[in-house]
């Protein structure tokens, strides 16, 4: 059976996040719905990473294994015609090898979040930027975010249900740039790691957000880390702003 590989961008507010769930609006289910279409047969796909309900994506990339030999062009137009009206669309398409995985052959996840501070609600962004209304310091925020770099025990910025058989993570970007919009400002943070524990980039943000409104001294980002305790995190942040930004392969096979 050839392999598919698939770079998916989705928007994530109608469904409950990537994975399937029986009687619930999923991408997973929606591009499996898609794949029925093409070939009638019960379909399983394969993501790089599991994104939770309200987070969207600029390129997660999962893989299929179809009966027929398509061409990647081919394919991702018919995918794409049975995805609509539903706001997933398949942006690149590539034969790969019959081993390759789209999670485990992955080298590396990376992550956008977007944060926009202002008194006034978004507009056209609603939903795609995370809302807070205090002024924000950014220098604050990069301090408290040198202290999260590297390998760490990451047991405060993760849900308690998270399914990680470790906490043990080592993240190797932690960005954050301003960028001045109308009656405010937007922070975009940009984080890559191997791999990421449940909620622990929305938990960074949110703790971060606490720093740079002067809730919290960057120094405190610190002592939570070391608690490794949950009850030490800061707010969980909305999805809103969060994006599966990429993924890093040893040959990119959308190139």
């Amino acid at each position: 059976m050839p392999r598919y590989a698939l770079k998916v961008e989705y928007h994530g507010a109608p469904f409950v996040g990537w994975q399937k769930q029986q009687g619930l609006a999923s991408v997973q289910g929606a591009i499996e719905a898609a794949l029925g279409k093409l070939e009638k047969r019960e379909h399983n796909i394969a993501a790089a990473g599991r994104t939770d309900a309200g987070v969207h994506a600029m390129a997660q990339v999962c893989h299929c294994d179809m009966d027929a030999e398509w061409t990647p062009f081919r394919l991702s137009e018919a995918l794409n015609f049975h995805l609509k009206p539903l706001p997933v669309a398949i942006v690149g398409a590539a034969r790969v090898d019959d081993d390759w995985h789209a999670r485990f052959s992955a080298l590396s996840r990376r992550y956008h979040f977007r944060m926009l501070a202002r008194r006034a609600p978004p507009t056209h962004d609603v939903g795609l930027v995370w809302h807070v209304k205090s002024p924000i310091d950014i220098e604050a925020m990069r301090a408290g975010a040198e202290y999260l770099l590297g390998h760490h025990d990451f047991t405060t910025f993760r849900s308690t249900i998270c399914q990680a058989k470790s906490p043990m993570k080592t993240l190797d970007e932690l960005t954050i740039s301003e960028h001045e919009v109308a009656a405010g400002h937007e922070y975009h943070f940009n984080l890559s790691a191997r791999s990421f524990l449940h909620n622990q980039v929305r938990s960074i943000v949110g703790t971060l957000e606490r720093v740079g409104a002067r809730s919290w001294e960057p120094a405190q980002v610190k002592a939570a880390l070391e608690a490794q305790s949950r009850a030490a995190c800061g707010p969980v942040c909305s999805p809103d702003g969060l994006y599966l930004a990429g993924v890093e392969y040893p040959e990119d096979p959308f190139a």
